[in-house]
């Protein structure tokens, strides 16, 4: 059997509903208009982004970790109306133990509690698994943010624990994370659930 290989170049993962597109600062204005809203950054590590130019220093230092390899960023774009609706990302992408995190996600409001996250999460977890032949993706949310945990739990992902004090936030506090992870024997599962979830749909391009 031939090893996967996780090629972490950038590229676009297409569904029926969202298409998650490369990370650019042209996509700054769209992410701006739906973005500087202070309940998405609520739990977020990145402080109240509440200006274009907070956006566009987002998107710059997200690009900077994809230039370092740790992290491929996307813009979720909407299908139906092609407009930029929020981010999401893989991070902590770990080649040698064939591993990766998917995180750092916000979708304007409207969009949240939509099929919007299932999809993208679908199309992600799709890639990973399939197509880098990863052994683990992990999820983690601040303790805090019950309606997180429930969007990961709704997944199909396995609570691990959580990490005590594990980070700072913003605003200098202590955060405990709760981790969530989804490993290769239990993707067919997750993947079918998933696909339960969206009505039988899925759906995937390469490119």
């Amino acid at each position: 059997m031939t090893e996967k290989i996780m090629d972490i170049r950038p590229l676009t993962l297409e569904g029926r509903i969202v298409r998650l597109l490369p990370l650019a600062d042209a996509h700054v204005t769209e992410l701006s208009q739906v973005g500087l809203r202070p309940e998405i950054w609520q739990h977020m590590l990145y402080g109240d982004i509440d200006s274009e130019e907070k956006m566009l220093g987002f998107i710059r230092d997200l690009l900077q970790r994809q230039a370092r390899g740790t992290d491929l960023p996307f813009t979720v774009v909407l299908r139906a109306t092609g407009k930029a609706i929020g981010c999401t990302r893989y991070m902590y992408i770990n080649i040698p133990d064939r591993g990766v995190e998917i995180g750092g996600t916000w979708y304007g409001p409207e969009h949240q509690r939509t099929g919007v996250n299932t999809e993208c999460k679908y199309l992600l977890l799709r890639h990973a698994f399939e197509r880098w032949g990863c052994i683990r993706v992990q999820l983690k949310t601040d303790l805090n943010n019950v309606r997180s945990q429930h969007a990961i739990e709704r997944l199909g992902a396995v609570k691990e624990g959580v990490l005590r004090n594990h980070m700072i936030r913003p605003d200098g506090t202590p955060r405990d994370t709760v981790m969530y992870s989804i490993i290769d024997r239990e993707w067919p599962l997750v993947k079918a659930r998933l696909e339960g979830l969206m009505g039988g749909r899925s759906g995937e391009v390469w490119t």
